[in-house]
């Protein structure tokens, strides 16, 4: 048996093969299984059979839809393969007989881009089940009376297997009074008919016990039996008739549970108990049509019992047995077939085959994001569906293939607008009244990278104050993108521009995440006042898309440089001492200290005032130009020795200062003649106002003729010099320290100081210091102020040589 099993198997196999070749021209693909396959048998390689890509399955999103209750069949996405789920058994499948073959309907979902392949698994029946009668034993009372030839209906066997494999013929065991004969029904079933061959005789015989043996025609056949117990009556020779052989009913689906189908009704001509007749269902009728229609047995009124539904069953069929209440019994029969009728009792069905979502926003117009199928159980107009969506969407549907319709996009998309979209698909069918359902679907957008990065502002002016913190926090410069994830995350940078061959990168740095904006070093406001460059925000996406904006640092000056006192000059911290005569007049010019402050306008105003003053009626210091004048003339009572503590302060907060301290030595007026002899004046007009006083205390000619001789010798001794020597002038004021500030002119001994030294004077004049070749202390330039610096060869300088002979002389 085992063999012949196998060998069945094989045949199956090689039926399967010839439905994949005749089926490949069509567009539903067949397939032929038999059934009861090991769980895990393969069926076909659909990728193969429908030319799919293995490599893409997975991606494009494979799936199985099987219209059925239980899910017998999966597909391996990896290799494309259709194989068993769960054992088939086709009896259990396809419950009715009425046809030959029994299938399983399947659905092949692919997408990007969609496709649906429809396939149909044809299972076929193997001999897997014995013939098996209704009852196991069949009572039989017959009528001794009854004549030879008289046939009676015996209860058929069933057989779940159909075809070959359904049941073929009966065997009736040996008797000399019976025999059967064999009946095909109109769906190809085998019955048989037991036929009296020999009168009964039942003071011989009351029983007689029968086998009945039902064959099927598989290999190896199976079979069943029943026992038929057959027991002889007396007499009673009419039997009960029906008014019509046949009946056909018109009944509406869904009819009240109750309500009279028919009444049927039959006669016997016998009298007596022999003419009551009680009706039954016949053993053709299917227990489905016994379950769903009550039989009254006495007055043969066939009523509803259960919820008629068009859907399920469209047509009953059955055999009425209308049997007197003799001792012999007899019957009759009569077919009655009932026609149910449609009604609009089915809600149209929206089924969603496929749904693209998330989309991305740029998707083009025309692309199908969803595929719907519509049904209606109904027939007619009732099952005749009219599909439509939401008003005012940029989507729309199309009809693709009988009962499937697209979704396609009808205009551009934007994100930034909107989201995602609830889509309503509303179908209705034509019924009276009219039936419908909906069913939303969501389709969710995805972003791409098309909003550029914005700044709320195109330039930036962002004030620091110098002597800032390395690492200091100038700004957070934020950009907004109203894309979504990557294409939001947004990247700052500086933009690299170089400034005195230094990157701006060194000077500047931004935090690539958040945009906050830091200097890397301190700040001089003295060196660098102001700085212009650029910061781009670029986003994530792919491609990037990026925006720049304009920064403009304004570097804020402090109070952080100390006044620098330049005159009068003095080495090293140490005390500026001055020789006036003692005959000075009142308002005499005696020193003029000048400080600088590289601060900026506001706070390198410079404010003088004395901090210590040996006598406060005798000197007066001017605040703003720091010239130091006597008040009044020197008396007998006054000190020759005076001492002056000027304090120069700056404008800031706080304010910033520096001193100067200034010893003064009144000399007799003999000393005058040292002074012009060491000194150089520069211009006549100068001190004027000296030279009468001179003129005054000497009181003779004889000494203004030594003051020319000693002017020509210093004359004489500047030759080498290839600048012209200046007009002598009458007075000036001796430094001993060869530091001496008279009127525009500054003398200083610093031979290194390379540097342009500018300062204002009271008659608006240009001092300027510089180096003079070796062997020569200094050289004073004094420029007018209307002129350039191109103009100092012209002006008026004096080189002044303080040799040490000189030097012992004026101790």
């Amino acid at each position: 048996m085992e063999k012949n099993r196998q060998s069945q198997t094989w045949r199956y196999v090689w039926m399967l093969i010839f439905s994949i070749v005749l089926d490949t021209a069509y567009a539903v693909s067949h397939y032929s299984i038999p059934e009861e396959m090991e769980e895990g048998s393969i069926v076909a390689n659909l990728a193969s059979d429908l030319g799919l890509d293995l490599k893409t399955l997975s991606r494009r999103k494979m799936r199985l839809d099987i219209r059925s209750n239980k899910k017998y069949l999966d597909v391996n996405k990896e290799t494309g393969e259709l194989f068993i789920l769960e054992k088939i058994d086709r009896e259990y499948l396809c419950t009715t007989k009425t046809g030959t073959s029994c299938f399983i309907k399947l659905e092949i979902t692919l997408e990007n881009p969609v496709r649906i392949f429809n396939i149909e698994i044809e299972i076929v029946d193997i001999n897997d089940n014995s013939p098996q009668f209704w009852r196991d034993t069949i009572h039989l009372d017959i009528s001794e009376s009854t004549a030879a030839g008289e046939r009676f209906s015996l209860s058929n066997a069933v057989d779940p297997d159909i075809g070959s494999n359904s049941i073929k013929t009966y065997h009736l065991g040996e008797s000399e009074h019976f025999d059967i004969e064999i009946q095909t029904g109109r769906d190809g079933s085998k019955f048989a008919d037991l036929i009296l061959k020999k009168a009964l005789d039942r003071e011989e015989q009351v029983f007689h016990n029968l086998i009945l043996t039902a064959v099927d025609g598989g290999v190896p056949a199976r079979s069943g039996t029943a026992s038929i117990i057959v027991r002889v009556l007396d007499t009673n020779d009419n039997a009960p008739k029906f008014d019509k052989d046949s009946y056909t009913i018109n009944q509406t689906e869904n009819a009240p549970i109750g309500s009279l189908v028919v009444k049927l009704n039959a006669t016997d001509t016998d009298d007596g108990s022999n003419s009551e007749i009680m009706y039954s269902y016949s053993l053709y009728t299917s227990e489905k049509t016994q379950q769903t229609f009550s039989l009254n047995r006495e007055n043969g009124e066939i009523r509803v019992k259960e919820i008629i539904n068009y859907e399920d069953f469209r047509i009953y069929d059955m055999e009425i047995i209308a049997t007197d209440k003799a001792v012999n019994t007899l019957s009759g029969k009569c077919k009655v077939k009932i026609l149910v009728t449609d009604m609009n009792d089915n809600h149209p069905e929206i089924s969603i085959k496929s749904l693209s979502s998330p989309v991305k926003e740029d998707i083009p117009v025309n692309t199908v994001i969803a595929v719907v199928s519509v049904s209606d159980k109904d027939s007619g107009e009732n099952g005749h569906v009219d599909i439509n969506i939401s008003d005012h969407l940029p989507f729309a549907l199309k009809e693709s293939s009988d009962n499937y319709h697209e979704l396609i996009v009808l205009e551009p998309l934007d994100r930034e607008k909107m989201t995602e979209y609830d889509i309503t698909i509303t179908v209705t069918d034509r019924g009276n009244p009219p039936l419908s359902d909906n069913e939303t679907i969501t389709l969710e957008l995805l972003d791409v990278n098309d909003n550029v990065p914005q700044f709320p502002q195109t330039f930036y002016t962002i004030p620091v104050m110098e002597n800032n913190a390395p690492g200091a926090l100038l700004s957070s410069l934020t950009a907004i993108d109203p894309d979504l994830h990557e294409n939001q995350y947004l990247v700052y940078f500086i933009i690299e521009k170089e400034i005195v061959n230094t990157s701006m990168s060194m000077l500047f740095s931004i935090n690539p995440e958040n945009g906050n904006l830091y200097a890397l070093k301190t700040f001089d406001y003295e060196i660098e006042k102001e700085f212009l460059f650029h910061i781009e925000a670029r986003d994530s996406g792919v491609p990037p898309l990026s925006s720049n904006v304009t920064v403009h640092i304004i570097i804020m000056d402090q109070n952080d440089n100390t006044p620098v006192i330049v005159s009068p000059w003095r080495a090293h911290g140490s005390v500026v001492e001055e020789k006036i005569p003692r005959s000075t007049d009142k308002g005499t010019l005696i020193a003029k200290v000048i400080a600088i402050d590289s601060d900026s306008v506001h706070n390198s105003r410079i404010a003088y005032q004395f901090l210590q003053n040996t006598d406060a009626t005798l000197f007066s210091l001017d605040q703003y130009n720091g010239e130091i004048r006597t008040m009044r003339m020197f008396s007998y009572r006054d000190s020759r020795h005076q001492r002056l503590v000027v304090i120069a302060k700056d404008n800031g907060e706080p304010a910033l200062s520096a001193t100067v301290t200034i010893k003064l030595s009144t000399v007799e007026t003999a000393l005058k003649t040292y002074a012009d002899m060491t000194e150089v004046p520069l211009e006549y007009d100068i001190f004027s106002d000296l030279n009468l006083y001179l003129v005054i205390g000497l009181g003779s000619v004889s000494f203004l003729l030594l003051i020319t001789i000693l002017v020509t010798i210093v004359l004489k001794c500047q030759k080498p010099n290839p600048s012209k020597a200046a007009p002598p002038s009458r007075n000036s004021v001796i430094s001993e320290r060869n530091s001496t500030i008279a009127d525009s002119t500054l003398v200083s001994n610093d031979a290194y100081w390379y540097s342009l030294f500018l300062a204002e004077t009271r008659k608006g004049k240009l001092v300027v210091r510089q180096p003079v070749p070796k062997g020569s202390r200094y050289i004073v330039s004094s420029i007018p102020r209307s002129t350039g610096l191109s103009e100092t060869s012209d002006s008026a300088a004096s080189t002044l040589q303080a040799s040490t002979t000189t030097s012992s002389s004026s101790t």
